[in-house]
């Protein structure tokens, strides 16, 4: 195989604004929030943009109008309005695997045009929006119905990585708009609990599967999936039902048949939509059963008007590329290792799980597009939980703690839920974990307030902790479709920054070849010659000796 054709560019921290922004930051290392807001009364409006319907303020980070000037000096000498445009016109950006990326194609519009490799694969993307829709209505229709007649009330999708962890997301954050009468249910583990406990209460008469692998050969998801299969199988006792209460998503046409799931019921994938960025297509059936194709199509225009926002706007005002600078800022200068998001909304649970895989599996590199080993941190870890639960738990650490935690806040100023004064309560808790993780709580505040001299220091906040707080209207398949794209193309700034691959993740591969290794070791009823370390052969040796009582 050819050696990709990679543009050379100097290394990162030999450039000028790099340089340039090692010594703002010394001259700025001290520089404290009450200080920044005391000085510019206008900060909490100027340090703010919005559009798509999201609202960002920035202004509580450790930021001056010249760091903002730096960071997006560093963004041109890195080029990125260059690698924008590689990705949105089909380059093989992916240069490890020599592909394109191309998932804004996803939510382009039925008459744009995207060639790849003389295919239009817009056209072929909207081919498949309708099979799903069309597959979508006669479920809901009651015109598909299980092997013995009965309707679908229940849907399990079966995948991992991307292809559960999209799914999964989407039908918890859109739940006030899913179809109350059907149940979903999601597998990924292999661990056999997690499908025992997905299908315990379940008739397989009324259960259909969506089996979600590009390959059709991931271990996890075709063990889960033939497990099912028998599941099925007991109920009913006749391969034939199969066909009614499987589906697939997939590139593989030909092991899902050999599975036993009718061709006309695969729904097509592409090798340019890697995992952890295919939600939006086929692999969010699940999401379409659950909320219909109507809203469906409107978390796609959310999507597609965050794609139009990063691919247009000037950087000093585009939400994904100064979410992504400031990532650099926090993660290379200011020494801040993981990133808190934290979103204020119940339904927004599973979106910091999704987060991790979106931004620590793209930016969890090593070395540059050429194969150069990195002198800089690259992506930081991704967590959080939503509030106020956390509160209560890692707040501690954020407010007191000796590490510097910067933090994603996402709020909506209208409840789906409506109920008495919850909402405001939950709101004002937000707004104020921000104030007081910026100002704190100083040693004279703290003494001002009668509190005993040995008491003193354990309730002092220093404060300064950089915060981000994103702001919408309400939570709508529209706007988790712009806040997916933010997240996306935040990503994507980072990765140009940094100069890696934010698209492939070889890194998965070499755990997964030793499993299938080990795999006949545990089951083999012989005792296996082990060739491991020592610490993995006792290991073995004592699973297989524990798991025969």
């Amino acid at each position: 195989m050819n050696q990709p054709v990679v543009h050379s560019r100097p290394p990162l921290t030999q450039g000028p604004a790099w340089e340039a922004l090692h010594a703002h930051y010394q001259k700025t290392r001290t520089l404290h929030l009450r200080q920044l807001f005391n000085d510019d009364p206008q900060r909490g409006e100027r340090f703010a943009v919005e559009a798509c319907g999201l609202y960002l303020d920035y202004s509580k980070n450790r930021i001056t109008a010249e760091t903002i000037g730096l960071l997006l000096q560093l963004a041109e000498e890195c080029k990125l309005g260059e690698r924008i445009k590689a990705m949105f016109t089909g380059q093989k950006i992916n240069v490890t695997e020599r592909r394109a990326v191309l998932h804004t194609a996803l939510r382009a519009p039925k008459e744009e045009r995207i060639m790849l490799d003389g295919i239009d694969v817009v056209a072929e993307v909207h081919a498949v929006l309708e099979k799903m829709a069309d597959f979508t209505h006669k479920i809901h229709n009651k015109e598909w119905l299980g092997y013995t007649g009965l309707p679908i009330r229940n849907v399990i999708n079966i995948g991992i990585g991307g292809s559960d962890l999209g799914p999964v997301m989407a039908y918890e954050a859109l739940r006030y708009y899913s179809r109350r009468e059907m149940t979903f249910h999601f597998v990924s583990n292999i661990d056999g609990t997690d499908f025992i406990e997905a299908t315990r209460d379940l008739n397989p008469e009324e259960t259909l599967f969506i089996i979600c692998s590009k390959t059709f050969k991931t271990l996890e998801t075709l063990t889960n999936a033939h497990t099912a299969r028998e599941w099925v199988l007991s109920k009913m006792g006749d391969e034939r039902a199969i066909a009614q209460h499987f589906v697939a998503v997939s590139t593989n046409a030909e092991g899902v048949a050999k599975f036993g799931i009718d061709a006309r019921h695969m729904f097509g994938l592409w090798d340019w939509d890697g995992g952890r960025y295919s939600m939006d297509s086929a692999i969010g059936l699940s999401t379409m059963l659950a909320i219909g194709p109507e809203n469906f199509q409107a978390m796609l225009s959310g999507y597609r008007a965050m794609d139009q926002h990063f691919r247009s706007t000037p950087f000093s005002r585009n939400l994904p590329v100064l979410m992504g600078l400031l990532a650099v800022w926090h993660n290379n200068f200011l020494d801040a290792q993981t990133v808190a998001v934290l979103p204020y909304e119940q339904y927004l649970k599973r979106f910091p799980a999704y987060l991790q895989q979106l931004t620590m599996e793209s930016n969890g590199k090593h070395v540059t597009l050429d194969g150069t080993k990195v002198d800089y941190q690259t992506g930081p870890v991704y967590w959080g939980e939503p509030g106020t639960n956390g509160q209560h738990s890692f707040y501690q650490l954020i407010h007191q703690g000796t590490r510097l935690v910067p933090c994603d806040f996402i709020g909506f100023c209208q409840a789906l839920n409506p109920l008495e004064h919850h909402h405001d309560l939950l709101m004002a808790n937000l707004f104020a974990q921000t104030e007081a993780l910026a100002f704190g709580k100083t040693e004279e505040e703290v003494k001002a307030e009668g509190t005993p001299d040995w008491l003193v220091p354990h309730r002092v906040f220093e404060g300064n902790r950089p915060t981000n707080t994103l702001l919408a209207e309400r939570l709508t398949p529209e706007t988790l479709g712009c806040l997916v794209a933010l997240y996306e193309h935040s990503v994507f700034t980072q990765g140009a920054i940094w100069n890696i691959d934010s698209f492939d993740q070889w890194g998965v591969e070499l755990g997964k070849a030793l499993a299938e290794r080990t795999i006949p070791e545990l089951e083999s009823p012989q005792e296996p010659k082990l060739s491991h370390d020592s610490s993995s052969n006792a290991l073995i040796r004592r699973y297989r000796r524990l798991k025969k009582r």
